[in-house]
């Protein structure tokens, strides 16, 4: 479907939602077989939950059903609390890679970010955080959603992600001649806090960066620490002062640890752990969000998409090394979020990544929470969203089956809503 086509369906679709939405502001009930309760880790049997004016007002085990409200009947499935992925980037096509990127504008990027915000929403992820975008085309999105003129997830956005110049963060693509630079590139620690300072004018609520090169940048040493450790101190210490999350890209230890010691709230990707970094991260506080799952596409996908072979290359050493860091990461009881990178590959998708969850350490539920209640923690948004109690927004998915006995379900979503309004129902 050309993109022309694809704005056009979201805009119509929009249309429709904010008129059912009126319909949704009256009383609802929603009847189901279970309930994930991720507060305390157990399966709630026929759970019947009230919803009014997108608030949860009432979650009952074996609840009596009131004839005069609105019924949901969905006997035969699981209700879980709404998705959050903590690692998107929706204004990126992942079939553009490398080269390929240069001929997007940010127009091109941002109109790409509305088809994908209305597929991850229809993929059952109510909230994302979205860790980098060009020319604050995610602030955009955000408000484009807040205000209903496009469907898509509740998002929190970082704006450009600041690194060093020459970094990960950076644009490498171009010779000098071209004199490009990524609007997030910062170094030495007062230019860091006045970029920190331009994000939060123009609508950013998290901070990220790079802390170490990267697999899919150009000219980059996946491992090699990039900000020196008293860069990384004043950057976490401005984004304190305005009270934003905090998010470190890191694949090499030094980085990490640095991360780690300034006091970020979030590692991503996390491959190249060692257990003295595990343990900083458990003394911290520190979660970790790993993207175990784009190393597929990647190496299966990546070359017609555009990535460069350097990329690959550094791919093949990184994807087993980040699912054992992972694997070991788990098994040490580290803080872990759901953390797909999606953009990276097919937005939509990105509940691909929960079967390997579990395949490499996580139980079901906690897969489940990882990308629900302990998202929500990291965020501090967990008296808003995260779970199906009372008082939080009715944000709530439902799989036919129980996801306890097979977490692939969440590869596809039959039922959506987000703040009460429903907007998928097969």
């Amino acid at each position: 479907m050309k993109l022309f086509q694809r704005l056009s369906m979201a805009i119509a679709i929009a249309g429709s939602l904010a008129t059912s939405g009126q319909v949704y502001a009256e009383l609802t009930q929603i009847k189901a077989g279970k309930l994930i309760d991720v507060v305390q880790g157990k399966v709630v049997s026929a759970p019947v939950v009230v919803i009014e004016d997108g608030i949860i007002v009432s979650v009952t085990a074996n609840g009596k059903i009131d004839n005069t409200a609105r019924l949901i009947d969905l006997s035969d499935h699981t209700l879980i609390p709404g998705l959050m992925d903590m690692h998107v980037h929706l204004t990126s096509d992942a079939n553009k890679h490398g080269y390929k990127r240069l001929a997007s504008s940010l127009p091109d990027v941002t109109i790409t970010g509305v088809n994908n915000a209305q597929v991850t929403l229809m993929a059952g992820f109510t909230t994302v955080r979205n860790v980098g975008a060009p020319g604050y085309a995610d602030v955009a999105l955000k408000r484009a959603i807040e205000q209903g003129s496009i469907p898509g997830p509740r998002m929190f956005v970082s704006g450009p992600s600041i690194g060093v110049t020459g970094g990960h963060c950076d644009n490498n693509l171009l010779p000098p001649s071209y004199n490009v630079k990524s609007g997030g590139v910062a170094d030495g620690p007062w230019a860091i806090r006045e970029k920190i300072r331009q994000h939060i004018k123009y609508g950013a609520d998290v901070i990220k960066f790079c802390a170490t090169g990267g697999v899919l940048s150009k000219g980059t040493k996946v491992g090699a620490q990039q900000y020196s450790q008293e860069e990384m101190n004043a950057l976490v210490a401005e984004a304190n002062l305005r009270g934003l999350v905090t998010a470190a890209h890191a694949h090499g230890n030094d980085g990490i640890k640095a991360a780690i010691k300034a006091g970020v709230n979030s590692i991503e990707h996390a491959s190249f752990l060692d257990e003295e970094a595990i343990q900083l991260a458990l003394e911290m506080g520190t979660y970790f969000s790993m993207d175990i799952y784009t190393t597929e596409y990647i190496l299966s996908e990546g070359e017609k998409a555009g990535i460069l072979q350097e990329s690959l290359d550094k791919e093949r050493v990184v994807g087993q090394r980040q699912r054992d860091s992972f694997s070991a990461a788990v098994k040490a009881g580290v803080k872990m979020v759901f953390g797909s990178d999606a953009g990276v590959y097919p937005h939509g998708t990105n509940g691909a990544q929960f079967s390997r969850m579990v395949r490499f350490g996580m139980t079901p539920m906690q897969a489940i929470q990882a990308s629900t209640i302990n998202a929500a923690t990291l965020l501090r948004q967990e008296s808003n969203i995260g779970s199906i109690d009372v008082g939080k927004s009715a944000d709530i998915i439902a799989v036919k089956g129980d996801p306890m006995e097979n977490i692939s379900l969440l590869e596809a979503i039959p039922f959506v809503m987000k703040q009460g309004i429903v907007y998928k129902h097969d």
